[in-house]
């Protein structure tokens, strides 16, 4: 499977809903880099705290 941005070998593979997607080594980090700085990442941390504590 290739990288679903560039047209190198996919590192890592996710699948959601029967479709799948690579991503190589590069791509990935990028990607979790950016999740990890997003906002929605920072609301589901807050809503999973608020849950644990209940």
């Amino acid at each position: 499977m290739r990288c679903h941005y560039c047209d190198r070998e996919a590192t890592y593979e996710a699948e959601q809903g029967g479709v799948v997607v690579g991503l190589c080594e590069s791509h990935f980090k990028q990607r979790v880099e950016e999740l990890a700085e997003s906002d929605e990442l920072a609301e589901l941390r807050d809503r999973i705290d608020v849950e644990s504590s209940e």
